[in-house]
């Protein structure tokens, strides 16, 4: 991510050059409202102008997002006709002379296949033509062309062939981060499939059995064991959003305890300890309750007495704190490290690497699990979660029914 973001410095230090020259070139004496100098005033108004166009092309590079962004990339370089293109056709043409652009599409095949900019003259048999240079730039990310950024001008311009190379850069730059929330999207999305595919089939039998159970001595407790089914497995797996609130992940968990405690009865005792202010804070989706169901298995595994799981979720300033603890058989930490280092899978349900990785990937390498654990010394489990993460947004509430 260092890379990224100096290669992001790299492409941003360029654009002001360009729009400083630009500043220069068109910046009259006025008045700023203290915004200092003309050449103060222009380098404002290029950053002004580079944060509007960003947006669209963080969703990529298509004709909708081409259209968004064309006009104040234009401005950008002060030309009079810019056009966006992919590797096929050209996307938009802003401003004049588009007349050319059978023509443009002509002459981008050496520079969308070389990945190499170039200029030219245009041809063109219509006297009052105001455009008679093309400068290309290529879209470039990984070392593959997306498309090209063509700017007209009236006349060869050695300055506008650089202005041009670094504003592509720049959008170069936004198509990068765009391909990189697509490939964060998609992974995930893989993981929460992942994760829907792992859980465990003996509970859903097992939970089944339960209330199949109850259905003939008590039909009243078999039909509320039956609505904490339905409602675990609707939020389990329902099919919009990558995260989720603490308060409904929590719902959902308390929808798996009632019938785990109505399989175990007295065996398992649960504390929960929730603090209010915590409640709205977003997480990935599906993150908490494979640790509550990992206490479940590991708290009662091997025992033949009571076991107690506490779920804790604490104000800690700007993070929020989630303990989960249990007092069962515990594990080698040797073990457990393999275990989340992916070398080892675990028996069943859904393994504690699944979910460091996903906090990992989402908020950075501080905020992974801290697990304490020994052999007969039962766990306990950590998890903090910054009360605000830029992109991470819950969906509406799914309420349980």
């Amino acid at each position: 991510m260092s890379g990224f973001i100096a290669g992001l410095c790299v492409a941003i230090l360029p654009l002001l050059a360009a729009g400083f020259w630009l500043g220069r070139r068109t910046a009259r004496p006025q008045n700023l409202g203290g915004l200092g100098t003309p050449v103060e005033h222009a380098t404002f108004q290029t950053l002004h102008t580079a944060s509007l166009a960003a947006p669209p092309l963080r969703a990529g590079l298509t004709e909708e997002t081409a259209r968004k962004s064309a006009r104040r990339l234009r401005t950008l370089l002060g030309t009079d006709a810019l056009c966006l293109t992919d590797q096929e056709q050209v996307l938009v043409w802003d401003g004049v002379g588009d007349h050319h652009r059978t023509e443009i599409m002509e002459r981008l095949a050496g520079p969308l296949e070389s990945g190499r900019g170039e200029a030219f003259r245009l041809t063109c048999d219509a006297p009052d033509c105001p455009v008679h240079w093309a400068v290309v730039a290529p879209l470039t990310v990984d070392d593959r062309v997306h498309g090209a950024l063509v700017a007209c001008a009236p006349r060869e311009s050695a300055v506008l062939v650089r202005a041009a190379q670094e504003v592509a850069r720049w959008v170069s730059v936004q198509l990068e981060l765009a391909d990189l929330d697509q490939s964060r999207t998609r992974l995930i999305e893989a993981e929460i499939k992942a994760l829907r595919a792992q859980i465990s089939p003996h509970f859903i039998f097992n939970s089944l059995a339960v209330i199949a159970s109850f259905v003939r001595t008590d039909p009243e407790r078999a039909r509320e064991l039956l609505l904490e089914f339905a409602d675990f497995t609707r939020y389990s797996f329902r099919r919009h959003g990558d995260f989720t609130t603490l308060a409904d992940e929590l719902h959902a968990i308390d929808h798996y305890l009632a019938l785990v405690r109505a399989r175990f009865g007295d065996r398992l005792s649960v504390t929960l300890q929730i603090a209010p202010e915590v409640l709205p804070v977003a997480l990935p989706f599906l993150c908490l309750q494979p640790l509550v169901e990992n206490a479940v298995k590991h708290g009662l595994e091997g025992k033949t007495d009571k076991s107690h799981i506490s779920i804790t979720a604490q104000d800690a300033g700007a993070e929020a704190l989630v303990v989960i603890e249990d007092d069962g058989a515990g594990m080698d930490p040797a073990l457990l490290r393999r275990i989340l280092a992916g070398e080892v899978s675990p028996s069943g349900g859904i393994g504690l690497s699944n979910v460091d990785d996903r906090l990992r990937q989402v908020y950075g390498d501080d905020y992974g699990l801290v697990i304490e654990t020994a052999v007969g010394a039962g766990m306990k489990i950590t998890a903090r979660l910054p009360k605000y993460q830029p992109g991470v947004h819950s969906a509406s509430r799914l309420t349980g029914g």
